[in-house]
């Protein structure tokens, strides 16, 4: 599928092209099943992916498409009973989840089981990698933790910074970032003084914030999500720490810099392009896709968007793009049809959205490259892009 996806697929206009041939007549509606944190300390993440479902299209090569949106409340046990309830009872084709790595993780396995194409929406490599069996199902939309991770200690090395203390979660998204830096970092010549973690739920951190201030590190690098992220840098300045606190990009949301305020003034997190689509050169191939996805956002939900709903809108568009294609190996609720619906998706190449250009192959279900990053700085209560 070479050639980029305009944003008419927000208005349910993705071309015959695109989609394949498929039967005049509607066979059977295809179900997409969804399971996002809309509340639980990964609500700031699912509720701008919930409000972004309205976004997907309602029909597609004469099919209906059918949406199930279900919350886990951040619990890994609950996703994956929503998962299993909607495959079971609602016969779904497509499986898109969730807001936070663990309940992400524990979906990868079912979507396997149940032979079912999975779209993750958190950037844990593990998700896809090492690409065997299980993981031939699931497919995600955010960029790897070592892609942004890289942008980071490249900024690091330019502007001087020899050392870094780390925070992050103890979950498998702090994990995740800390498997990468403690590879990338040295090898740039970049030293982690200090590793201290906590847990989503905590609501102190001084004890951390302490160990690592009493390393004197060149910088900070905070692994969390959302205003939770903010607790950990308020403690850090609350500390005498002056120096360039990093973030990643679980701080895409105004909401952390609402509630971060002077705290977090000068942070430097890796974001998607969507972060700062105005910011981006008209020859940005995700600089229209996205500024379309922002304006109906927006216009839909009187409020604001966040990058992690462009998750959720990414993997509506690549999951969903190749609906025509499949119908012809078979109908919408049976095996035949969602193993079409994989190989289709597998396929895809060059597929401009949001948060980058996907192109995806048997031995790579992320499918991003450089083009699916920017460094963003906190300036004056605004993102600014750096070059």
């Amino acid at each position: 599928m070479a050639g980029y996806l305009r944003p008419k697929f927000l208005h349910m206009g993705l071309t015959a092209a695109l989609l394949g041939l498929a039967p005049a007549a509607a066979l059977a509606q295809v179900n997409v099943g969804i399971t996002v944190s809309q509340t639980g300390p990964a609500a700031a993440l699912g509720i701008p992916q919930k409000n972004s479902v309205a976004q997907l299209p309602k029909e597609l090569a004469g099919q209906k498409i059918e949406y199930i949106v279900l919350d886990d409340a951040t619990d890994p046990t609950k996703a994956v009973a929503n998962a299993r309830k909607m495959i079971t009872e609602n016969k779904i084709d497509i499986l898109i989840g969730s807001s936070a790595t663990p309940a992400t993780l524990a979906l990868v396995d079912v979507a396997a089981e149940t032979k079912t194409p999975f779209c993750g929406m958190v950037p844990t490599g593990g998700v896809v990698r090492p690409m065997d069996e299980k993981r031939k199902w699931a497919f995600k939309a955010p960029q790897d933790d070592a892609l942004l991770a890289d942008a980071l200690a490249d900024h690091m090395v330019a502007n001087g910074v020899k050392s870094v203390g780390f925070i992050g979660y103890t979950d498998g998204y702090g994990q995740g970032w800390l498997d990468e830096v403690q590879k990338i970092f040295p090898a740039k010549g970049i030293k982690i003084t200090a590793v201290e973690r906590f847990q989503r739920t905590d609501t102190s951190v001084t004890a951390q914030g302490l160990k690592i201030v009493s390393t004197n590190p060149d910088a900070v690098l905070i692994v969390a999500s959302g205003t939770v992220a903010v607790m950990p840098q308020k403690t850090l300045r609350e500390q005498g720490f002056t120096k360039t606190v990093y973030q990643t990009a679980g701080i895409s949301t105004m909401e952390f810099v609402r509630v971060g305020g002077k705290d977090v003034e000068g942070t430097i997190f890796p974001a998607g392009p969507v972060i700062a689509a105005d910011l981006l050169p008209d020859s940005h191939p995700s600089k229209k896709v996205s500024l379309a996805y922002i304006k109906e956002y927006e216009a839909i939900n009187k409020s604001p968007y966040a990058g992690f709903g462009a998750h959720l809108y990414d993997c509506g568009l690549f999951m969903l793009s190749g609906v025509g294609a499949a119908l012809t190996k078979g109908k919408p609720g049976t095996p035949e049809f969602r193993a079409a619906l994989r190989d289709g998706i597998e396929n895809q190449k060059e597929v401009a959205a949001t948060h980058g250009v996907y192109s995806f192959s048997p031995t790579d279900h992320a499918g991003l490259d450089k083009r699916a990053r920017v460094l963003i700085k906190v300036v004056n209560g605004k993102w600014t892009l750096l070059p």
